[in-house]
Order: structure tokens, then C-alpha cells, then sequence
């Protein structure tokens, strides 16, 4: 049986853990041949639905500040600590696991480059498995990107550690390559996988109705995805709504789990004094929900826009536009091809948005022609490549390799990251077994370097 593993780093927000989960569930369900381990940092894991043939290894959690900076999370370590410990589980867990394809979301050393040590001892592992990294359509705009690669040494990640860069989106939309002016050595292994259709909604339109209790009358969902930032557009929707008696629709509302509780408990308050709207924190079939709106009010994050472009929903995006534009940079793109209609975060302060809602809930071409024929074939091009990449593995010897050769390479990994990583002053490094036991000796009689 094939082996992959796939890293989701997920300091932030659903979309990056719910978008690999959903390439993984295709990769087992279209291939009988393969089991996947999972490694994420995601808060949220555990509240997904995870395949047969996939098992998930939950890294500690790092957040993300305003300011976009990385920062630990929950367990009093400092980041460096956090980092380190994330850094011991993931290259004890590719080592054991031995995959034959390493799937890596977004980063090519992970955050804190808590991946480099695993790549440096796969280089020299007598089973060198592919390694894929997978980036979304649009990741900042350019002038940062390209900054941030530059600064992170991603190309120089993707030229020795990389076979292919898979893009979950067009050129026609963003062309990736373009305009984060990657160099040929990089632009030569990118290949456009196309936008990620959704599955079906697991219940019907009617079912959600019923369960909210809405009858016929026109229905806007409103959500954040994870929440964490939805606070303004959910404030400025509601404030509106209110003020405004006597309309027709009702409000699904989804604060999403990663809302501050004050905010939430304000939130939920307003809607209650507005009429007509129920609240939920989460929801773990969304596509179901957005299935039974006429309107669908949302952040631009990836996975949203793909769900709402799978459904066909007239769509309104307040995108997040910091600390990365990436939102804003999609929303106005695919504005422009006639697919969605975008509300910019600066004119929440007075009624545009609900404006938006009432021009939508009575426009009748609900169905653009440029929607009709957007292409939604993602999955099944990531699955080829990703198939392809595998056939292109080297096989398996009979016996593992000599323990000095495993040894060198894992001491070789662990001094390389140390020196990048850890001041002198920290001391031997310390492993953590991915199911809890710490120890500073590794498997088969392996040291942690000095």
C-alpha cells in the first residue's frame, strides 16, 4: 500500500485543514491503494469527519496575531518551545511512517521551518518519498509574496526538497507563477490544478429548513468560517437589520467557533433583538447550509468560494483584507469574471452590505453564464499528479536500511535544523514521541544530537 503523509500547518482559521482533508478523502476514496497520515496543528481536527485509510497526528496549536505574526496558542510555552516539540513530532512521525509522497500545504519549511529537519533526512533516506508542495490560487499580493519567499528561502526549498508544485487554481483567475515572478527553476515544476469542487450537500435544502424552522420565505446565511475575524461584517449586517422593520427574509447566522466569547454573546444579543434570525457557533456541513440560502453572505477564504462556486449561489464577499489581501485580491478578480459580488470591509460603516442582500434576493439571473462554465475540477487533477508522483517513487528494498546510514541522517537533520533554530544556550535537544512519550533517545538506538 502507498503511504502518504500530508502536512496542514492551520496557525489559522478552517480553510487549510478543511481543504486538505478534502483532498485527502479523495485520494483514499479514488484509490484503494493508499493510506494517509495527516499532521496538522488545527484546533478544529477533531470535528471533522476523517475518511477510512486516514489517521491524524494533532500538533500543539500556534495563532496567528493581528499582525499576522505567529504565536503560541494554548499550552504556556514560548514559541520556540512550541516549535521545537512540533519539530520533534513531525520528523519522528515521517521516519516511522516512511511515506512514499510527502503532501506539504502552502509552506515549504513549515511554520518556524519546523519541516526542514524531516526534508533533510528524506534527502538521504534510502527511500526518498516525493514530496508535493500545494498552493492555494492566491496567497498575498505580489510585492509581500515575493518578499516573504525571498526572506523564508522557499525557491531554494522547492529547487532541492521538491518535485512539483501543484496550484488549486487558474491562470485565468491568478497567475501564480506571473506575478509572484517566480524563477524558471520554480515556474518549471508548477502545474494549475483548477478550483476544488465540493461535495454534494449531505442533507437537503428542505431538511435545513426545517430543522431551522424556515418555511418558503427567502433565507440569507451569514458566516465567517472560522470566526475569528467576522466580527465587523456580522455587527454592520445585523445593526442594519434591525433598523430595518418589516422585510421579507429570514437570517441563518454562523459565528463560527474561533469568535472571541464577547464577541459571540454581542452578536447573538443583536440578532435576537433584530427578528427573524437564528444563530449557530458551528456547523460541520456548511455546503448544506449555503445549499438552502438564496443568498449567501461571507469572508473570501478559498474553500468558501469554492463551495459557494460548486453550489452556484448568488454570493456576497467581505473579504479580509489584513494582514494578507488575499481575500480582497480574489473577491475583485472573480468580481470581474461575473462570479460573486464583493462588499470591501470599508464600507461596512453604513447599510451597503444589507443593500447588497436585497438587490441579490431579487435579482433573476441567479446563474450566470460565467458560472455555469467555470471549471471545478480540482480534485481530480491533484489525484492524478499526485498518483503520478507516487508511480514515479523508487521501490521499496526488502530490507531497511542500515541503522548508521538512518542515524547519520536523522543526526544530520537534527544539527542542521539546531543550528538555524536553537541558541547555543538551549541545550541537548529533546524529541517527543508522536504518542506522548518524551525521551531523548530515539528508535533503534539513536541519540539526539548535542
Amino acid at each position: 500500500m502507498k503511504k502518504v503523509l500530508v502536512y496542514s500547518h492551520d496557525a489559522y482559521g478552517l480553510g487549510n485543514i478543511r481543504r486538505m482533508l478534502e483532498i485527502t478523502s479523495h485520494l483514499v476514496s479514488s484509490d484503494g491503494d493508499v493510506s494517509v497520515l495527516l499532521i496538522s496543528g488545527s484546533p478544529m481536527l477533531h470535528a471533522f469527519r476523517i475518511p477510512e485509510r486516514v489517521d491524524y497526528i494533532k500538533l500543539p496549536c500556534v495563532a496567528r496575531s493581528e499582525k499576522g505574526e505567529a504565536i503560541v496558542k494554548t499550552l504556556g510555552l514560548s514559541y520556540e518551545d512550541t516549535i521545537r516539540m512540533r519539530t520533534d513530532m513531525i520528523t519522528m512521525a515521517v521516519m516511522n511512517f516512511a511515506p512514499d509522497l510527502i503532501l506539504v500545504d502552502k509552506k515549504p519549511f513549515g511554520i518556524g521551518n519546523e519541516l526542514e529537519p524531516a526534508l533533510a533526512m528524506m534527502r538521504k533516506s534510502a527511500h526518498k518519498p516525493k514530496c508535493v508542495l500545494l498552493l492555494r490560487d492566491i496567497l498575498d499580493e505580489p510585492g509581500t509574496t515575493t518578499a516573504q519567499w525571498e526572506q523564508g528561502r522557499y525557491h531554494q526549498a522547492i529547487r532541492d526538497c521538491y518535485d512539483q508544485v501543484l496550484v488549486v487554481g487558474t491562470e485565468e483567475v491568478f497567475d501564480v507563477s506571473s506575478e509572484y515572478r517566480f524563477p524558471t527553476a520554480t515556474k518549471e515544476k508548477v502545474r494549475y490544478c483548477g478550483y476544488i469542487r465540493r461535495p454534494a450537500p449531505r442533507r437537503t435544502a428542505a431538511e435545513v429548513r426545517r430543522d431551522i424552522g424556515v418555511g418558503d420565505e427567502p433565507l440569507v446565511l451569514v458566516t465567517a468560517g472560522g470566526g475569528g475575524d467576522g466580527y465587523d461584517m456580522m455587527l454592520s449586517y445585523l445593526t442594519a437589520l434591525k433598523s430595518r422593520p418589516g422585510r421579507r427574509h429570514k437570517t441563518l447566522l454562523i459565528s463560527g467557533p474561533e469568535m472571541a466569547p464577547a464577541q459571540r454573546a454581542e452578536i447573538f444579543g443583536l440578532a435576537e433583538q433584530a427578528g427573524d434570525v437564528v444563530c449557530r457557533e458551528f456547523s460541520d456541513d456548511m455546503i448544506s447550509c449555503m445549499n438552502a440560502a438564496d443568498v449567501v453572505v461571507s469572508m473570501g477564504g478559498y474553500n468558501t468560494v469554492c463551495e459557494l462556486l460548486t453550489l452556484q449561489k448568488r454570493t456576497i464577499i467581505v473579504p479580509r483584507v489584513a494582514p494578507v489581501q488575499e481575500q480582497w485580491i480574489r473577491a475583485e478578480r472573480m468580481q470581474k469574471l461575473g462570479l460573486l459580488r464583493a462588499v470591501h470591509p470599508d464600507a461596512l460603516g453604513s447599510d451597503a452590505l444589507l443593500d447588497a442582500v436585497e438587490e441579490e434576493l431579487v435579482r433573476s439571473n441567479v446563474r450566470s453564464l460565467a458560472m455555469q462554465s467555470f471549471a471545478m475540477d480540482g480534485l481530480p487533477r491533484i489525484a492524478v499528479a499526485l498518483r503520478e508522483a507516487m508511480a514515479g517513487s523508487p521501490a521499496r528494498t526488502a530490507a531497511p536500511p542500515a541503522r548508521s546510514a538512518v542515524r547519520a541522517a536523522m543526526q544530520a537533520a537534527v544539527q542542521a535544523f539546531a543550528g538555524v533554530r536553537r541558541p547555543a544556550s538551549a541545550g541537548r535537544a529533546r524529541f517527543f514521541h508522536p504518542l506522548g512519550r518524551r525521551d531523548a533517545r530515539l528508535p533503534n538506538g539513536m541519540v539526539t544530537a548535542p
